[in-house]
């Protein structure tokens, strides 16, 4: 006996996460109630995750052109940049926040899976990856379970699949103990005269389903992505995928193989909403439609109904439009590769998209209105300057007593999680399989990837100091991109473009989305001012809990993917000191200032204070000096000053090279401030005697401030007279201590 099709009431629609208006937009779209299967459609499409309804008024206000940019933000599954030479780089930035919290290897894991998908069906190689990763208070056994779980699923499937993950970040901070980030980014190659578009041209032509068959893992994950977290989210674990990075290995190869056969017309992969969007927005994008038959869609379970067919999110598979006649091209191909290849349909001329399932039509819905930027809807919300930020307002640095001992201080502020080294995290990663990545043993502060068969290569990084935007939404928007512009430059790289992953709250909450559209024109300005043009990446709202009805929204993370390209390797600059009495220079201005700092949240356990020092203008000299510095060959080492401050940086080039410093402070500023403030738009860098004119001339002439600090020199670290131990002590306490933590 068939089991009848639910009911479609306001009741269902707001289970679905439909609102009122929405549901009577739908009605009059279609121009009769739809059905179940067809109301299911219309709410994953249409969901946060999908349609990004409260978001793309702003998002559109970001810069989209750039002279290498060849594909923008929203064109195609990811942005494409030409480097030179006929080659392009595929790239981009995504979040897999809520699957990780409920199930974090298998929800890190798809991620990583995801946005490799995202690359290849583009027709582009990924060669690297890269992560930024949010956890809470390192002291609980729940956060130690998720880290141990994420990290497990990235290099799981990373190592599996074959492509190194070769930068990222990790930081703790309690906001984040109920709802993890995790935000995945992938980088690709490909000879830009043979890259695919996400489209289904050419009625007639068939619609073929690749890869893996499809089950019932990930049904509705689009709508569980578009909530808030609550206790009763871990019964939405089937919304949760699961990967098998083994197939898509093969995914992989034979996407690439068909590509190059010539018989396919237009690729995309199956992520959020599966069938339900990659057979929309390709139907959308060239104004066609398509006819499906769900009964040749291989499945892992019988008795699928026809939603579970449609808004599966069954990892490792794509869906392919092909040119009428060379389909045996495909079948063969995929057949050598083992992978399942059916044709399930064919394009249509009609704008719509009608499900056969046993011979009857089980939905028939009009592509357009699906689709971002056809009749999906479009919000912009109200907004309002939450009340902490009168908190930080209040703030005042004359209330911070200084240290009575400043080694001690050093200590206690260099062995908090946020400032020590990730090894515990990057070793399980495979860095190096391909044989690409340039900074395994030489340290930059950005990720250095060769391109093979050139001499060039890609500088690449992720970054975003979330405590800077919650403190100033705007002004901390522009550090993360200049920060991540910054670690390009100072790694030798020209800056070229960036992909984002804006991780907020509760868009419906007036001071979650005050944060969103402050760093929406803070992202804006800042990649304006450095010539890197949005490509495109994801918005991730909800990451909020609510737990006994208190709703903790975390800190606004706008994570900025930047990648830059060195057109010769020996322009490369690592941070590590070069030789002994090599000058040590600080170049920028150093300030009275500790807002927002590690410094005065681990010391002082000051929550509330402001960004810190930043000016746009000042920024871009210097990054152009820096640029400048490194291509004359009149520095050997540079990098930036970012988390920890000035202290924290002077010991990461000491701990690399194994070379102490002696340095003086400056009289005039704070000696906490000096060392430990977070003041942005400084670089520290290393200079050989011989070049030390030539550096202050050069710096002078172009009015670049700077400092000359003092030496590198022995095996301690010497600060106005003071030892503060051998540079082997604090290797071990930066080595060992996140390792510690989790053990504990």
């Amino acid at each position: 006996m068939q089991e009848k099709e639910t009911v479609v009431t306001a009741d269902v629609a707001k289970n679905l996460g439909l609102n009122e208006e929405e549901f009577k937009q739908i009605q009059s779209i279609m121009g009769r109630m739809p059905n179940f299967t067809e109301l299911s459609i219309f709410s994953v499409m249409w969901s946060e995750h999908c349609s990004y309804k409260n978001s793309i008024t702003w998002l559109k206000t970001l810069p989209r052109d750039g002279k290498r940019l060849l594909v923008g933000a929203g064109e195609e599954n990811a942005g494409l940049v030409d480097i030179g030479g006929g080659l392009g780089c595929a790239f981009k930035i995504e979040s897999h926040n809520h699957p990780s919290a409920i199930e974090p290897f298998q929800g890190a894991a798809t991620g990583v899976g995801g946005i490799h998908r995202d690359i290849f069906t583009m027709g582009a190689r990924p060669i690297a990856s890269l992560n930024s990763l949010r956890f809470g208070n390192i002291n609980s056994d729940k956060t130690k379970h998720l880290v141990r779980g994420v990290v497990s699923g990235i290099s799981h499937y990373g190592n599996c699949f074959g492509v190194p993950t070769v930068g990222g970040e990790v930081f703790f901070n309690d906001c984040y103990n109920q709802n993890i980030l995790v935000n995945a980014m992938s980088v690709g190659i490909v000879d830009v005269n043979k890259t695919v578009s996400a489209c289904a041209d050419g009625p007639g032509n068939p619609v073929l389903i690749v890869g893996s068959a499809t089950g019932k893992d990930g049904i509705h994950g689009a709508t569980f992505a578009s909530a808030d977290l609550t206790e009763d989210s871990a019964e939405d674990l089937p919304a949760v995928q699961v990967g098998d990075p083994f197939q898509e290995k093969l995914l992989l190869e034979a996407s690439l193989e068909a590509i190059r056969s010539g018989a396919i017309v237009g690729m995309q992969d199956m992520g959020a909403a599966g069938i339900t969007c990659s057979t929309s927005e390709m139907s959308a994008k060239s104004g066609t439609g398509m006819k499906i038959d769900l009964d040749k869609i291989p499945t892992r379970q019988k008795n699928m109904k026809p939603f579970e067919i449609l808004l599966s999110e069954s990892q490792e598979r794509m869906l392919i439009v092909a040119h009428k006649g060379q389909e045996h091209k495909l079948f063969e191909i995929f057949d050598k590769w083992d992978l399942e290849c059916e044709q399930i349909g064919e394009v249509t001329d009609s704008s719509r998209l009608i499900f056969h399932k046993s011979g009857t039509v089980v939905a028939d819905v009009p592509a357009e209105p699906l689709v971002l930027g056809g009749g999906a809807p479009v919000y912009e919300r109200e907004y309002s300057q939450p009340q902490y930020l009168k908190e930080i307002e209040k703030f005042d640095i004359e209330n911070i007593v200084l240290p009575s001992d400043f080694v001690a201080t050093a200590r206690q502020l260099f062995s908090c999680p946020n400032l020590v080294s990730k090894r515990w995290v990057y070793e399980q990663y495979d860095s190096m399989v391909r044989t690409n990545t340039m900074t395994t043993n030489r340290h930059s502060d950005a990720a250095i990837v060769r391109v093979k068969g050139t001499d060039k290569s890609l500088a690449l990084t992720t970054d975003c100091n979330a405590s800077y935007v919650y403190a100033d939404p705007y002004k901390g928007a522009m550090i993360a991109v200049a920060e991540a512009a910054r670690n390009i430059v100072c790694a030798g790289g020209e800056p070229v473009a960036i992909t984002n992953c804006l991780n907020f709250g509760n868009p419906y909450n007036p001071g979650v989305y005050y944060q969103f559209v402050n760093t929406i024109k803070g992202m804006g300005d800042a990649c304006r001012k450095f010539n890197t043009p949005v490509t495109g990446g994801n918005v991730s709202f909800y990451n909020q809990s609510v737990f006994e009805d208190k709703t903790e929204p975390v800190f606004p993370t706008p994570t900025i993917g930047m990648l830059g390209i060195l057109d010769h390797p020996d322009n490369q600059m690592t941070i590590d000191f070069k030789s002994e009495m090599d000058d040590i220079y600080l170049i920028g201005n150093p300030k009275d200032d500790l807002g927002s700092s590690e410094y005065l949240r681990v010391v002082h356990d000051v929550q509330f204070s402001p960004a810190p020092y930043f000016d746009l203008e000042e920024e871009a000299i210097l990054q152009k000096m820096i640029s400048h510095l490194i291509k004359e060959r009149l520095i050997s080492s540079a990098h930036d000053i970012s988390d920890g401050g000035l202290f924290t940086n002077l010991m990461e080039s000491a701990i690399c090279s194994g070379i102490g410093f002696e340095i003086v402070t400056d009289s005039d500023i704070r000696k906490d401030a000096f060392l430990f403030g977070e003041s942005q738009s400084r670089v520290i860098v290393t200079v050989s005697k011989s070049q030390r004119e030539p550096l202050e001339q050069v710096l002078e002439q172009k009015s670049v401030p700077f400092l000359k600090l003092g030496k590198v020199k022995g095996e301690n670290a010497i600060i106005d007279g003071e030892n503060y131990g051998k540079i082997a002590d604090w290797k071990g306490i930066y080595q060992d201590t996140l390792g510690n933590l989790m053990e504990a």
